[in-house]
């Protein structure tokens, strides 16, 4: 993935320098110093123009900052994505940041890698789990490749796009995100991409209690940017128009930001670097924040090709600068290069409900470690707070909004690592083999009656061994065409499918599915005629019940059992 997000920030530096300084270069240029004036309003909506004809007769996939569709192809698409997102979704990312869009790069290099990992794992024979496995590496050998940042990568892997930890998935990806750091590192150099040159040492106590009251401040922030970019996509919704143009509009708000503060267009990593150096007064840092937001939230709100990490980064370290400065003559000890760090972390992780990738993204990027134990908390606040005030996040809300389930957490699987044993009945009631039909009938009824109502019963030789597997809907059956005289084991199913009690009720799970069956019966590992127990789909259910009630709160007071007197 090195040499593709490689490529796209060539391809960014060469529209950029020809679009705003009339030369091809392929380093990133800053828009600052183009000699255009007010013609410059023209360049964004020109490529907003361009983004919206290729998204209308190439692929509407290209729309968006990528996250949210590759999550959707994951959750609803068994991790499909067509082959030519995988060329068009850079290039019309690179047109649309060329062209002075307030996105980072980061976004398309992942949603291109996801892509790529999608491709490859349609092109092999694979499974939808290891398609899935394949989209998740190459979006993280994507933001590896970009940031030189492979933990956080792998991290933002396993909230946003595995949502799983196991040794399946995770061991691909870290495998990938090596490999790209490494060639990363031999082609570009292991220096951080935003160092700024100054160390930051552990905040003393005041420092970090302000710090995390800058943490709950910026997690109201971040859930209103998360709300106002859908505000301005649900604006654009009601426009009588063909969204073809929606990125051309946009592109009249990006140019006259622009006009207004070049720093507001294209990438602008150059400004992250500037709010964590602290290199700009207060004034000029939130005027930039309020013009980035406007820009970059009417952009990406439009549809058009970007990233949302940069600007949010932008923001956040911005608005944590800011924070940090009003409170510093309250606390003096209080360091102006960390809270704008705490502000590049929260947002980014608030935002994006994506809290572990964040701050570690925020230690990598800077080559600041001593900064984790501070931002480990700071980010616990912030996500507090997100979640108090809503379950969505700036990558879920979309997908969300079409109807499809987004998983909020990682959870160990239930049914996964609970024995058969646990949740099998012991007493089971059992027929003979040579029990007539009329019999049968006689005892069914009889156990109706005690409401007890089994749906199947084991079928057992003289000798007790298991033998079949008889249900209600055979005795139904055989009312009607079942010849006198006729027994259980004319009817039963022969063998039965079994399972042992060590065997997780997962695997149990899979061989009803497979088998077509609704319960069975448990037989011992030793010898599988010995009968030890029954497993119907309501045990199965008990397993995740309990995990239920484990999680519901208990009303706080006393016991019943207090209560009761002692006699």
């Amino acid at each position: 993935m090195t040499p593709i997000s490689q490529f796209l920030l060539w391809l960014i530096g060469w529209i950029t320098s020809l679009t705003f300084h009339g030369q091809l270069h392929p380093i990133i240029p800053t828009p600052v110093g183009s000699h255009l004036g007010p013609w410059v309003i023209l360049v964004p909506i020109g490529g907003g123009l361009i983004v919206g004809l290729m998204a209308r007769f190439g692929t509407p996939a290209i729309r968006g900052h990528g996250i949210p569709e590759a999550m959707e192809q994951v959750l609803e698409n068994s991790s499909r994505i067509p082959a030519r997102v995988v060329w068009l979704k850079p290039l019309s990312a690179a047109i649309s940041i060329g062209t002075g869009g307030p996105f980072g790069a980061e976004g398309p290099i992942i949603a291109t890698g996801g892509a790529g990992g999608s491709l490859l794992g349609q092109l092999l024979p694979t499974s939808a789990a290891d398609r899935k496995t394949l989209l998740a590496a190459g979006a993280a050998a994507g933001m590896t490749a970009t940031f030189g940042s492979p933990l956080s990568a792998l991290l933002l892997a396993i909230e946003l796009l595995l949502f799983e930890f196991n040794a399946r998935s995770v061991v691909p990806v870290s495998l990938a995100v090596s490999v790209a750091m490494v060639i990363r590192s031999a082609w570009i150099g292991t220096v951080p991409v935003f160092g700024f040159g100054q160390s930051i040492a552990a905040p003393s106590i005041s420092a970090f209690l302000a710090l995390l009251a800058i943490a709950a401040i910026l997690g109201v922030a971040a859930v209103w940017i998360s709300r106002a970019i859908y505000f301005v996509e649900d604006a654009f919704e009601r426009l009588p128009i063909h969204w073809l143009w929606w990125p051309a509009l946009g592109g009249i708000a990006v140019g006259l930001a622009g006009w207004i503060d070049p720093r507001t267009l294209g990438v602008g990593y150059g400004n992250i670097t500037a709010n964590l150096a602290c290199t700009m007064s207060i004034v000029a840092v939130l005027s930039l924040c309020a013009l980035k937001f406007l820009s970059w939230s009417i952009a990406l709100g439009s549809g058009t090709s970007g990233g949302t990490l940069a600007p949010l980064m932008t923001i956040g370290s911005g608005l944590g600068l800011a924070a940090g400065a009003a409170l510093h003559p309250l606390v003096p000890s209080l360091d102006l290069h960390l809270a704008a760090l705490v502000g590049m972390a929260c947002v980014f992780g608030g935002a994006s409900q994506a809290m572990l990738a964040s701050i570690v993204f925020a230690c990598e990027t800077t080559g600041q470690a001593a900064a984790l134990f501070p931002l480990l908390g700071c980010g616990a606040v912030t996500l507090l707070v997100v979640r108090a005030m809503g379950r969505t996040s700036i990558m879920t809300e979309k997908i969300t909004r079409r109807g499809i389930h987004v998983p909020t957490h990682l959870a160990a699987d239930v049914f996964e690592h609970t024995p058969v044993a646990k949740v099998m009945e012991t007493q089971v009631d059992t027929v003979h083999v040579g029990m007539t039909i009329e019999e049968f009938a006689r005892t069914f009824a009889m156990l109706d009656r005690e409401e007890r109502r089994p749906h199947a019963f084991p079928v057992l030789d003289d000798s007790g061994g298991l033998v079949g597997l008889v249900t209600r809907g055979d005795l139904v059956r055989s009312l009607e065409r079942a010849a006198p005289g006729a027994t259980v084991g004319d009817i039963m199913t022969s063998p039965p499918i079994t399972i042992t009690p060590a065997a997780s009720l997962h695997a149990a799970i899979q061989k009803m599915l497979a088998c077509d069956v609704g319960r069975l019966p448990v037989v011992s590992a030793e010898d599988s005629s010995r009968l030890v127990g029954f497993l119907s789909r309501r045990a199965i259910l008990s397993a995740r019940q309990k995990l239920i009630e484990e999680e519901t709160p208990q009303l706080p007071g006393i016991p019943a059992s207090a209560l009761r007197p002692n006699i």
